[in-house]
């Protein structure tokens, strides 16, 4: 949750009943201020419940807009999968533009503004799969599992116990100067490429030698996706105290950025297969970058390129996994470069 906003991205948390989606999401709006608003998805929800309308003033003769719940810090869409998907769909706009048009006017939305949806994967009756288009809009999809019996011990054991009250933490103006901090993490170019070569896969793993997998995938990730994995790990960086993103933090976060972009086939369906048991593969098929890329070595292979091609000779390009030189080289190495 913290990667998200940081990023400044939407998240979807997927689980079955009682693991406490929605406690967690509430406890942090509550933690991080600003103001909160909690949308529960039900059958006969509207756009206009989400978005606001335009109100006739009988006195005055005009109408008046009246901006709706998706005008907040922090919107929470409880049980997601429960609204229709024209009710679904008024969330585009506001999720990818952060503005929203009413009628003739347009609304820019509140800053920070983030969406945190749930949803449950078990039941299917009065409930619509969510359209790719608004989940291509969540940064983050992230599966809440079962907890091992230790911690479902200490869950237990802080219910039965006095309730603790939220401590707020943060503002917005707190939580402002952290994602431009967030924004100044460095990403060598080297990782970029290994996060386009994750999302470039999924659309054609034959490229990184698993072409058994084509025929179960339809549709691949996303350009947004690459974008998002670079924004996301570059907020990972951020949280575990460096001001540089290493290779691990991008394949830290890629199932979570990858799941729910790719759509699986008749084939994979059939065999009852998940997008994480698609994706696994394909992640371990991608070489990870050893070494930095940094931009004077971009131009300086550019350039040894343009003359091995005068001499007849193989262009030079960026090797496979984006590395150069020797593997083995420390973190630091990924830091940005001294000028």
């Amino acid at each position: 949750m913290m990667v998200a906003l940081l990023a400044r991205g939407h998240l979807l948390v997927e689980g079955v009943p009682g693991l406490a989606k929605t406690m967690a999401i509430k406890t942090l709006a509550h933690a991080i201020g600003g103001e909160f608003q909690r949308i529960q998805f039900t059958p006969d929800l509207v756009p206009a419940d989400l978005i606001g309308t335009r109100i006739y003033n009988q006195r005055d003769g005009e109408f008046q807009v009246s901006l709706g719940p998706v005008f907040a810090n922090l919107v929470l869409a409880d049980e997601i999968n429960r609204a229709p998907a024209k009710v679904q769909s008024a969330l585009l706009e506001v999720m990818q533009e952060r503005q929203v048009t009413i009628g003739r006017e347009t609304f820019p939305a509140p800053d920070p503004f983030l969406v945190m949806a749930t949803q449950n994967p078990i039941e299917s009756e009065g409930t619509y799969a969510l359209p790719e288009a608004q989940v291509d809009r969540f940064m983050l999809k992230v599966l809440i599992g079962y907890p091992s019996a230790a911690e479902e011990f200490v869950v237990v054991e802080r219910q039965i116990s006095a309730a603790v009250n939220t401590i707020r933490v943060l503002d917005p103006e707190m939580l402002r100067g952290f994602q431009r901090e967030t924004d100044a993490v460095y990403v060598d170019p080297a990782v970029i490429q290994y996060a386009v070569r994750l999302a470039t896969a999924t659309r054609e793993p034959a490229v990184v030698g698993r072409d058994d997998l084509s025929r179960l995938l339809t549709y691949g990730a996303s350009p947004r996706a690459s974008i998002n994995l670079v924004l996301a790990a570059r907020a990972l960086a951020f949280l575990r105290g460096r001001d540089y993103v290493l290779p691990g933090d991008v394949g830290d976060l890629a199932r979570d950025v990858l799941r729910h972009r790719i759509v699986l086939s008749y084939e994979a369906l059939a065999e009852d297969l998940s997008p994480d048991d698609l994706l696994t593969p394909i992640i371990h098929a991608v070489p990870v970058p050893t070494a930095p890329l940094h931009e004077q070595q971009v131009r300086d292979q550019q350039a040894r390129g343009s003359v091995a091609g005068a001499f007849g000779a193989e262009s030079g390009g960026i090797p496979a996994g984006g590395t150069t030189g020797n593997a083995g080289t420390g973190d630091e190495t990924w830091a940005r470069p001294t000028r």
